[in-house]
C-alpha cells in the first residue's frame, strides 16, 4: 500500500515541477520562493515585519496573473488562433550528437507579438504503476542504501530517465510583425538511444513583470528515432571464408557470383514466379523454370547479450552502442550480416548484399531492451540455429561467465571462427581471463565504460 502512495507522491510532485517550471520564469520562481518564505515567517504580525513583504509579492502576483488572463493579443476574437507552427525535423538522430531542426512561427493577427519563447511538448516522461513496481530487489548494504530500496526515489529518477531521451531548452522567438512569419533553428543533444515523441508546442509570453507566463499551445504530433551511439573502429578484417547459402540467389544481389545460368527445366509448385523463362513458356505451351547455381559468399553473426539486471542498464546501453559500432564498419556490399539477439522472442535480422539496408539494423538496435523473462540458453538455440549458415561471429556479452564461455566452445566446436568483446563497468578491478578465447588472445576483447573508444581502436 505505502508503495502506491509513493507512486502517487512522485508522480504529483513531477507534475508541479512541470507545471511551475512552465508557467514561472526564473525571476518569477525566485518571486514565489521568496513569497513562502515571507508568508511563513510573517505569520505573527507582532514579531517581524515580513508580512509586509509577503502583501507586496501578493499583490505583484495578483497583477501579473490578471495581466496574463486579461491582456488578450486581439481584443475582438478571443477564440482567434494567434500563432501557426510548423516543425521540420529529421527522421534519425544519435544518441550524444547534436540534431538542429527548423521551426516556422507565423502569427495570424493585426498585432505585433514580443518576448514570444518557444517550448517543445514532448509525451510524459513519469512511468506507469507497474513499471515503477517492478524495482530491482537485491541485498542493501549501509543505512542510506536501505533508505533509497525503502523509499525508491532513485528508482523513480532512473525510469523518468530512461523514458526521457532529450531535454529540449526554450528557446527565445524574435519579433513578430503582424501576419508575419519567422525560422528558428532549434538544436539539442539526445541523452540517450530510443523514441523522442513530440505531443506539440507551446509558445509563452510573460506578463509586464516577467514573473508569469500565458501559454498558446499548438498540436503537432510527431517521433524521432533516436539510434545508437557509434564508437570508430579501425578497418576490420573478420575471420571466415564463403559459405553455402540456401536460397542463395534470393538472398543475393547482382554483387559476386549470385545469378549464375545452370540450365532450364519443368516447374515445379514453389518455384518462384520470378524464375520462369517466358521465352521458353512461348514455344512449349508448358510452364519452364530458370536453375541458377547454389550461392557461396560469407555471410557474419553479430550476437548481442540482453540479459542482465536493470542495475547492468549503462554496460547494456554500452554493449548497444558497441554492436552499432560493429555494423557500421562491417563491409556488408559482398557479404551478408546477421544480427541475433533475444528480447521478447528470438530475433535474426539480416542485412547486406540487397536483403537489408545497414540503417533498419540501427533502427532495431535503438530499440532493443533487456530480456526479463528468458534466459541466457534461449540465445544459445537461437545461435546453433544459424551456425551452420555464418562464416564466423562477432559477440558482445554482458559478462563473461560459464554459460558464455560454453557458447564461445560449442561455436569453436563447430569450427566457427568467433570475436569476444565483453563490457563490463570501469569500476572493475583486474582483467577477465580469456578462457576458451586463450588461444586466440587478439580476438578477445574487454571493453571497460569509460575506456571503449581507446581500446576499440586497437582492434
Amino acid at each position: 500500500m505505502y508503495r502506491r502512495l509513493l507512486y502517487r507522491n512522485y508522480r504529483r510532485n513531477f507534475g508541479l515541477a512541470y507545471w511551475l517550471r512552465r508557467r514561472f520564469t526564473n525571476p518569477g520562481k525566485f518571486a514565489l520562493a521568496c513569497l513562502l518564505v515571507a508568508t511563513a515567517l510573517g505569520a505573527d504580525t507582532n514579531q517581524t515585519t515580513a508580512y509586509q513583504a509577503c502583501a507586496f509579492l501578493t499583490v505583484v502576483f495578483a497583477i501579473s496573473v490578471l495581466w496574463t488572463v486579461l491582456r488578450l493579443p486581439n481584443p475582438f476574437l478571443r477564440t482567434a488562433r494567434l500563432f501557426s507552427v510548423q516543425r521540420t525535423s529529421p527522421r534519425f538522430g544519435t544518441a550524444g550528437s547534436p540534431v538542429a531542426y527548423l521551426v516556422t512561427v507565423k502569427v495570424n493577427g493585426a498585432y505585433p507579438q514580443r518576448g514570444v519563447t518557444l517550448l517543445e511538448d514532448l509525451e510524459d516522461p513519469r512511468p506507469s504503476w507497474d513499471e515503477f513496481s517492478k524495482r530491482p530487489r537485491g541485498k542493501a548494504h549501509g543505512v542510506l542504501v536501505r533508505l533509497d530500496r525503502l523509499f525508491g526515489y532513485s528508482h523513480w529518477v532512473r525510469l523518468v530517465a530512461r523514458r526521457q531521451p532529450a531535454v529540449i531548452r526554450e528557446h527565445t522567438v524574435p519579433d513578430l510583425p503582424p501576419h508575419g512569419e519567422v525560422d528558428l533553428h532549434v538544436e539539442f543533444t539526445p541523452r540517450h538511444r530510443g523514441r523522442i515523441h513530440f505531443t506539440g508546442m507551446t509558445l509563452a509570453r510573460s506578463d509586464v513583470f516577467g514573473l508569469v507566463r500565458r501559454h498558446w499551445r499548438v498540436s503537432l504530433p510527431q517521433t524521432l528515432l533516436v539510434l545508437p551511439r557509434r564508437y570508430i573502429l579501425p578497418r576490420l578484417a573478420l575471420p571466415g571464408s564463403s559459405e553455402y547459402q540456401p536460397s542463395g540467389v534470393a538472398l543475393a544481389s547482382a554483387v559476386g557470383q549470385s545469378d549464375e545460368f545452370i540450365a532450364l527445366r519443368d516447374y515445379r509448385p514453389g518455384d518462384a514466379l520470378r524464375h520462369i523463362h517466358w521465352k521458353s513458356v512461348a514455344k512449349v505451351d508448358r510452364l519452364i523454370v530458370r536453375e541458377n547455381e547454389d550461392e557461396f559468399f560469407v555471410r557474419h553473426a553479430l550476437i548481442l547479450d540482453t540479459f542482465a539486471g536493470v542495475e547492468q542498464e549503462e554496460i547494456f546501453e554500452e554493449a548497444v552502442s558497441v554492436a552499432a559500432s560493429f555494423v557500421c564498419s562491417i563491409q556488408t556490399q559482398e557479404s551478408l550480416l546477421d544480427l541475433l539477439f533475444v528480447g521478447a522472442e528470438a530475433y535474426c535480422f539480416t542485412a547486406g548484399r540487397g536483403v537489408g539496408h545497414v540503417d533498419r539494423m540501427l533502427e532495431v538496435l535503438a530499440g532493443v531492451d533487456l530480456c526479463k523473462d528468458k534466459a541466457f540458453p534461449s540465445l544459445e538455440t537461437l545461435v546453433l540455429q544459424h551456425a551452420s549458415q555464418v562464416s564466423g561471429c562477432v559477440c558482445v556479452f554482458l559478462s563473461w561467465d560459464e554459460p558464455r564461455q560454453q557458447l564461445v566452445r560449442l561455436l569453436q566446436s563447430l569450427r566457427v571462427p568467433v570475436r569476444v568483446c565483453v563490457v563490463t563497468d570501469d569500476h572493475e578491478s583486474g582483467s577477465l581471463e580469456p578462457g576458451p578465447m586463450k588461444d586466440q588472445p587478439r580476438n578477445f576483447h574487454h571493453l571497460r565504460t569509460g575506456n571503449i573508444q581507446e581500446t576499440l581502436s586497437r582492434l
